[in-house]
């Protein structure tokens, strides 16, 4: 897919998470041997944390209906880690998933975000556990964590397989790596092709089953599991999503909103993996 960027249609929400979809992207290309598609010239790092420190942030409620759907999908996960005390979150937005991991029994809680505005967003007391920056592994002890969660972020990491060896030397024995991220070959994705929320300007690359399997392997992690998950979000952010055209987007969304259809939650399948691979004890 070749670059589509209008520099004029950048925002501040252009690095911003759960947005309104621009469908820009840059290059992009499919490696034949692992199936991923990447941007093959990809901007720098400075440049990218640059982006997301000052990106804007008004998500805290799609943000919290996300943090259940995976909590839901991650309970049979947790049930198999060795101990449940420490959990780092690579993209930790406002911590509302390490306050419901805190639920699930953890006691120590990290999270690294890059995003100034989204620290901003968090109640008091959670940002005691918010890194502010982008997740640098020698901030960490090796061996030191029982989970690390990477939640719709190894799609902007410029070098996903160097984050997943950082979270495998950064797991102790029997720890998880856990991801979540856009599968571009699920049915909703391919039925949209250009016009799914996927191509964008953040996304650095784009995975498949196969791609996400071929990347836990090569980083020596065991157990590999995948599974697609139903998120369940308000009517009006699926119509926030939804690529119809502005005219009629505009006149459903209001409808929706005068008769208070839009606060409705819709468990849907749009193609997201949760992946998970252990550290072997």
């Amino acid at each position: 897919m070749e670059e589509n960027i209008d520099t004029t249609r950048i925002s501040g929400f252009s690095f911003a998470s759960r947005k309104e979809p621009e469908y820009m992207c840059h290059r992009l290309m499919r490696c034949s041997r692992c199936d991923l598609v990447y941007v093959s010239n990809p901007p720098g790092q400075d440049e990218l944390a640059r982006a997301y420190h000052v990106s804007d942030y008004d998500s805290s409620e799609e943000a919290t209906d996300a943090a259940v759907s995976y909590i839901a999908a991650m309970r049979p996960i947790l049930a198999k880690l060795a101990q449940k005390e420490r959990v780092l979150e690579i993209g930790s937005g406002t911590g509302i998933l390490l306050e419901f991991l805190q639920s699930e029994g953890f006691s120590t809680l990290v999270g690294v975000e890059p995003s100034s505005a989204a620290i901003a967003a968090a109640p008091a007391h959670r940002r005691d556990w918010l890194r502010e920056g982008i997740f640098i592994e020698s901030d960490f002890e090796p061996a030191s964590f029982d989970l690390i969660c990477c939640f719709m972020t190894m799609e902007h990491v410029q070098d996903p397989k160097a984050t997943a060896m950082a979270a495998r030397r950064l797991l102790r024995p029997g720890g998880a790596f856990v991801t979540v991220t856009h599968d571009y070959t699920s049915l909703v994705n391919r039925l949209l092709g250009k016009k799914s929320p996927i191509i964008d300007i953040e996304h650095m690359q784009i995975f498949s089953g196969p791609s996400l399997r071929e990347l836990f392997s090569r980083c020596g992690y065991q157990d590999i599991g995948l599974k697609p998950f139903y998120n369940r979000y308000s009517l009006k952010y699926w119509l926030r999503l939804a690529p119809l055209p502005s005219p009629l987007k505009t006149f459903v969304r209001a409808a929706c909103g005068r008769t208070g259809l839009d606060r409705m939650k819709l468990a849907v399948n749009v193609g997201n993996t949760m992946a998970a691979g252990f550290v072997p004890r």
